[in-house]
Parts: C-alpha cells; structure tokens; sequence
C-alpha cells in the first residue's frame, strides 16, 4: 500500500488517521499541534514538516482534515501548502466541512497541477470516528472515487458519491441543518413535556418506536435526561457549519429559516461559554427559556 498523506489531527483526525493505520497503511501526517502529531508518530506514522513535505512524501493519496474554509485553503494553496509539494496524479480527499464554492475554488487550483480532489466531509462526530463507522459524502469524478473509496472504507461505515466536486460539502450541510433543528425539536418538545407534568423520559420511550423517532431523538433525549454534554460534536463547530448553511443558502436565493433560527440558538448558547459542549445542549437553551430541568430526578 503507497503512503497516505493526512494533514488535520484534530478530535475527528486523530482516530481517523489511527483507523487507517490499523488497517495496514503506512501514513505521513501534519498538524500545527505538535502534541496531536506525536499520538500518530506513536501510533507508527512518519512525522511531515509541513503540507508541502507531506504532499511530497506521501503516495497517491492526500488527505486533510481540518476545522473551515480558511484552514483547508491555507493548507492547500499557502506558502507551505500541499501545491508546492505535489505531483501529477495524486489525490487530494479534503474531508473538512467547508463552504461548496471553497472546494470547488480549491480543486480548480489543483487540476492545473494535474492533481485531482474529491470534497469527501463526514457525519458521526467523534465517536464514530473512533469506531470507525462515520457517514462519509463524496463529490468528485466516479473514477476518481473509485479509486480512493477502499481506503475511505477504512473510516466509514458507509461511503456514498453524491455528485460532481462540492456536492460533498453541500450534502454535509443538508445533513446538519436536519440535525440541528431534530435535536432543537426534541429539546423543544421535552420541555413542553415537563412544564405540562409528565415527564420527559416517558414521553421519550412513547414516540421512540413512532414517526417521531430518529438517531437525533435516541443520542440527544438521553443526554438531555442525563444533563451530559460531553462531545460528541462541538456547538462552536455546528454553529461553523451553519454559517456555511446561510452563506450557501444566501448566495443562490434558497430561503432557510428554521436554519438561521437554531443557529441564533447555538450562537446564544456560545455567549454564555458552552460553545465546547455536545450540540445536544440545546436542551439546556430551552431550560433557560422555559424554565425548567429536562434532568432526572436524582
């Protein structure tokens, strides 16, 4: 197996990059977080000194990992990006969650390198990342895809192309607007239940089986019950995607109000200093609304 490049080892990154590895490939990685670098070194990658060097080390696949538009942009095309390391016929497999318009910027740039891109961002958050069993969304060329679908198999239980390049990032945003106004439902719909006089666990294990039930409603109802918001995945990284919602969903005219209302939602619960906590927070924005506990009695 040719040496794979991974630049980002962030939450996400770091088991990602471990999964790969214990699937038997050998890895080349990058992160300004000298301690992150360290985990994979420990875990037998080789150290990279820079996106350049590890686009220059690595074999016929890159991949970056990485928290928004600017970060992927500054690794791919910066002073020591990827484009002055690579060489025709390598691909590079960004699975950040960025702007579409971003991806596609950033693949045209690297076309002229003959360097081909796929924008491949995941759903699962950190513990699916762990397990290896993430959602992973793929735009790009098929034959491009096919090419680097058994190592992204490594990382996903399930593996999808969508679409031409930046249909990734657009099927990643789909993905978290759904998930941000289905946990915002289930916090609503809870607290509705405790200031009425029943008790939210009850209702929970009511409709769970029903039309109503969904993966948002078993992983956050729970949590909510628990007051446990351990990530999972970060507000401050969900509040990053929504504003990539927004700024896609402005930019062609497509109207997202229930979008803009759960992020004003996030946004809130960012100011009073909860922006490290699991998204699934947002019950705790309706206690403070509603004025009640979604708790348990203890």
């Amino acid at each position: 197996m040719s040496k794979i490049g991974f630049i980002g080892l962030g939450i996400m990154g770091v088991p990602m990059a471990k999964n790969l590895i214990a699937a038997g490939y050998s890895l080349v990685v990058y992160d300004i977080a000298e301690a992150s670098v360290e985990k994979l070194v420990s875990a037998g990658a080789e150290r990279g000194c820079s996106p350049a060097d590890v686009a220059a080390k690595a074999g016929e696949v890159i991949i970056t990992m990485l928290p928004n538009s600017p970060q992927v942009s500054e690794v791919v095309l910066g002073d020591n990006g990827i484009i002055h390391g690579c060489r025709g016929g390598q691909v590079v497999v960004d699975m950040s969650s960025i702007a579409p318009l971003v991806s596609r910027s950033l693949g045209g740039a690297l076309a002229e390198r003959g360097v081909e891109m796929l924008d491949a961002p995941v759903s699962g958050g950190q513990e699916k990342a762990e397990k290896g069993t993430l959602a992973i969304m793929v735009g790009g060329k098929s034959e491009v895809f096919e090419r680097v679908k058994d190592i992204l198999s490594k990382m996903g239980a399930s593996v999808s192309l969508v679409g031409e390049l930046g249909a990734g990032q657009i099927t990643k945003l789909v993905n978290q607007m759904i998930v941000g106004i289905n946990i915002a439902a289930v916090a609503e719909g809870m607290s509705l239940a405790k200031r009425c006089g029943v008790e939210p666990r009850r209702v929970f294990e009511a409709i769970r089986k029903g039309l109503a039930g969904s993966q948002c409603l078993e992983d956050k109802a729970p949590r909510m019950f628990e007051g446990r918001y351990d990530p999972g995945f970060r507000i401050a990284l969900h509040i990053k995607d929504y504003w990539n919602v927004l700024e896609t969903s402005r930019s062609i005219g497509s109207s997202a109000p229930l979008s803009a209302q759960v992020a004003e939602m996030m946004i809130a619960l960012a100011g009073e200093g909860n922006d490290t906590l699991d998204h699934g927070a947002l019950g705790l924005y309706y206690e403070k609304l509603n004025g009640v506990s979604l708790r348990e009695r203890e």
